[in-house]
């Protein structure tokens, strides 16, 4: 077998892969002869069947086999042979082949960049530390305890407010016909909580216990009902009752229920939850910085196609926020052309990082042990309850789908052993310091 390398540019090679026409007989000879252990022949024992026989039964399909096998030999030896660390697949092109003539293909890769890392001692970056304050924990109490709020009749004569609920009867109508799921009894609606048709809630503010109204209201273009989206409809309404949220009391009892002893160990855990969560958001945002000064420091090519690659899945959620008007203020006024140039870069971004942090995972032996990997499994199985065991049965079907689960995992490793050698200060911050978007 000959490798002949034909053409390098960048990180890109091409090779020319010869086979000869020998190699590839002895290859067809001996899978021939394999399949004629098992081979059923009228006349002939299974293992006596005559080589011209089973090459004329079997040949054709059995050199399909032998030329991918060949083909997939040459690549492994030319990979080998040139030291490639490839960056994809390498694309393979039968070039000339006819039966008893050497085989000839192609071999076109694209190779990752030699990578040394910066000297990571002399980053120097600084950690957001926040301390919950006394006004963070009550105000968390206080949503807690309006998430257990219990409804109470409203005693006094007055008009429903928002936050009020409402008990009331109504029918729907599209013109003077009314509409099937239009139409309840004794519903309680929470006036301010969005859940009805837009419009809906916002008419009920004002009224009162046996007052009857109409409400006017037009379903989204977008409603799941076909037959209701984007028409405009009568609700009659009738309301029974006025009912208030009483809040849960901030108390001892409060944490009992919580499972604490008393309101000082609730606020203490409360306190120290938010505190959690500050330390998640200050660390993000550390990650951030890091990579930042990584960026600055590295500036080695990347391979084209996975740059592409990482291109088209970024266009391809820009396009997807444009059909929805969702696209970034600052993306709106771009032209395409302008918004290309700049996620072409962020794309270039993405793959340098990704592989300077393997290679630095790769040099310092840093790795994903499996009881991570256990723990990232079981989170995702939380996320279908009831379908846990036919989470756990795709990944061990799937190796690719453990790579992608294990990437993210490793990648968190990677960027703590680097953290670890930097030079990190933790700097008192208050919460909209941290809060604070970068530019």
């Amino acid at each position: 077998m000959q490798v002949t390398e034909t053409n390098v540019e960048g990180l890109k090679r091409s090779y020319k892969v010869t086979v000869p026409a020998g190699q590839i007989e002895t290859m067809l000879l001996g899978r021939l002869s394999e399949v004629g252990r098992q081979a059923r022949v009228p006349g002939f024992r299974p293992g006596k069947i005559p080589m011209p026989i089973l090459r004329k039964k079997y040949g054709p399909s059995v050199m399909s086999e032998v030329l991918e096998k060949a083909v997939n030999e040459g690549t492994n030896q030319a990979v080998s042979d040139h030291n490639l660390k490839l960056a994809l697949r390498p694309a393979i092109e039968i070039t000339n082949y006819a039966e008893g003539a050497d085989l000839e293909f192609t071999m076109a890769v694209e190779t990752l960049p030699d990578v040394v890392p910066m000297e990571f001692k002399a980053i120097s970056l600084e950690r957001l530390k926040v301390e919950a304050g006394d006004a963070e924990v009550s105000e968390a109490l206080d949503h807690f305890a309006k998430s257990r709020a219990s409804s109470e009749p409203v005693t006094e004569d007055r008009p429903a407010q928002s936050g009020d609920v409402l008990v009331i009867d109504f029918v729907g109508k599209l013109g003077d016909e009314a509409f099937q799921g239009g139409t309840a009894e004794g519903y309680e609606l929470e006036l301010g909580s969005n859940t009805f048709i837009p419009g809906f809630e916002d008419q009920l503010i004002g009224a009162k216990a046996g007052q009857e109204l109409k409400v006017n209201v037009t379903f989204p273009e977008a409603y799941q009902n076909d037959k209701l989206a984007g028409q405009p409809a009568v609700f009659e309404v009738k309301v029974q009752s006025l009912k208030q949220k009483v809040p849960a009391k901030i108390d001892d009892e409060m944490a009992k229920v919580m499972g604490l002893d008393s309101l000082d160990a609730l606020k203490k855990t409360v306190k120290e939850q938010i505190e959690r969560d500050y330390d998640r958001l200050a660390r993000m945002k550390l990650k951030r910085a890091l990579l930042d000064k990584l960026a600055e420091g590295h500036d080695f090519p990347v391979p084209p196609g996975l740059q592409d690659s990482e291109f088209q899945a970024i266009w391809k959620q820009i396009e997807e926020a444009k059909a929805k008007d969702q696209l970034d203020e600052s993306d709106k006024a771009k032209s395409d052309d302008d918004l290309r140039e700049e996620y072409q870069k962020i794309a270039a971004r993405r793959v340098r990082l990704g592989i300077l942090l393997a290679e630095v995972g790769r040099l310092n032996n840093v790795q994903v042990q499996q009881d991570d990997l256990q723990r990232a499994m079981v989170a995702e199985a939380r996320r279908f309850p009831g379908q846990e065991a036919m989470v756990f049965k795709y990944y061990r079907e799937h190796p690719e789908a453990m790579e992608a689960l294990k990437a993210p995992l490793l990648e968190e490793k990677v960027v703590d052993f680097i953290l670890e050698l930097a030079s990190v200060s933790d700097k008192p911050a208050t919460k909209e310091e941290l809060m604070k978007e970068e530019d």
